[in-house]
């Protein structure tokens, strides 16, 4: 039996909870991972939720040094460590060279931040960082628990869950990979500033200058966007203007420049195109169908939101999970999918067909909005506490 946690504003105490580590301080925890926006907001999440149950929780994250975690982190106040780790590189055999000589160095590193840290615990979020990180804990004796955010499990974590105390897992139907006993359903930390979208239609349209004669679509492809998204508006935009439909276009800092340069910055008024949306909560509330890849974070998100979502996912990561996760909310009738291979070709007559069909979208609301766990970092953060009891 799967055990599958729900915590709600009482369900936060601290009763019970090992608020001391074994020297009498605050408890000391590690939070191990990065890589992507997917892997570190909900990394800093699970940091937030421990710091509110214990303020005197003293937390160290180790991420990869040259990855997105060595900024985000502490921006976000919190003090991070860098390992010189990379993933395999499965289209070239060469720059796998280093590999075994970086890993290696990054578990000998760990080790050591082990020895002068002193955890209580240490969390594993996925990124090349958790693995070895995890590795040396196991080593060292310190309990810990892996955040398993995808609903197909990799390699890594599928081997570090042998010793693992706890897995959080996001999805049903992941005893297929871990440990049954170990498992709890948390759902995904998501950043709650994002999602907090009631009441916010009309502010958002203000704020966006789109009219609230017009259905809106929201296309975002992640901070540092997706080809495949972009080239699909690019190729659709004569039919979403004949429409007389409003988009709001997040074309990630990798391709806004071109973008621009082909169509100039006021290409038409009904059209938005942003590198990046520093307000996502008013992006959500403007919209009325959403176009988004299919990474863990951004689907907790999408769950809450409530919003109908046309999932396209990325085939360009680790054991095709995005396309895992999409086909998971396909299965609960939550979400339209379609392939990165058919999408510049049918994915904005899938939009422009799913702005007009009013029933399909209340059905597609309704049923993500069921799949929603809001409370993830909390439950993950009481978890995080517990596995320092039996140490």
């Amino acid at each position: 039996m799967i055990k599958k946690e729900m915590a709600g504003k009482d369900n936060i105490s601290t009763q019970n909870l090992p608020l001391q580590g074994a020297g009498g301080h605050g408890l000391r925890v590690i939070i191990s991972g990065g890589g992507t926006g997917g892997h570190i907001f909900p990394a800093i999440a699970i940091a937030n939720a421990l710091k509110k149950l214990d303020a005197a929780t003293e937390i160290l994250f180790v991420g990869a040094i040259g990855r997105m975690e060595m900024e985000k982190v502490p921006a976000a106040g919190y003090k991070i460590i860098g390992l010189d780790i990379q993933g395999i590189q499965r289209n070239s055999i060469w720059k796998n060279v280093k590999f075994p000589v970086k890993l290696l160095a990054s578990v000998r590193k760990s080790m050591k931040i082990i020895k002068d840290f002193k955890p209580d615990a240490a969390v594993g979020v996925g990124g090349y960082a958790s693995g070895p990180l995890l590795y040396a804990a196991s080593v060292k004796g310190i309990p810990y628990l892996i955040q398993e955010q995808n609903s197909y499990a990799g390699v890594t974590n599928k081997w570090l869950a042998k010793k693992a105390s706890k897995i959080c897992v996001a999805y049903d139907g992941m005893e297929q990979f871990f440990p049954a006993q170990k498992i709890i359903k948390t759902g995904n930390p998501i950043r709650r500033e994002s999602v907090n979208i009631a009441g916010k239609h009309m502010q958002a349209l203000e704020s966006l200058k789109l009219s609230s004669h017009k259905k809106t679509i929201l296309v975002t492809g992640g901070s540092l966007g997706a080809r495949t998204l972009n080239n699909s508006i690019l190729n659709g935009l004569d039919k979403i203007v004949a429409a007389e439909v409003q988009l709001i276009w997040q074309t990630g800092k990798f391709y806004y420049k071109d973008i621009v340069e082909k169509l100039g910055e006021n290409y038409h008024p009904d059209i938005r195109i942003m590198e990046f949306v520093n307000r996502m909560d008013l992006a959500y509330a403007a919209a009325d169908v959403i176009i988004s890849r299919a990474g863990a974070g951004t689907i907790a998100e999408l769950c809450e939101v409530k919003k109908p979502v046309i999932l396209v996912p990325s085939p360009n990561v680790a054991e095709d999970h995005q396309t895992k996760n999409a086909l998971a909310l396909l299965h609960d009738n939550a979400a339209v999918f379609v392939a990165d291979r058919d999408a510049e070709v049918k994915l904005v007559d899938k939009a422009l067909e799913l702005l007009n069909d009013k029933d399909k979208q209340k059905t597609l609301s309704n049923n993500i909005g069921k799949l929603a766990l809001p409370d993830a970092d909390e439950v993950i953060a009481k978890e995080v506490m517990r596995i320092t009891i039996n140490n």
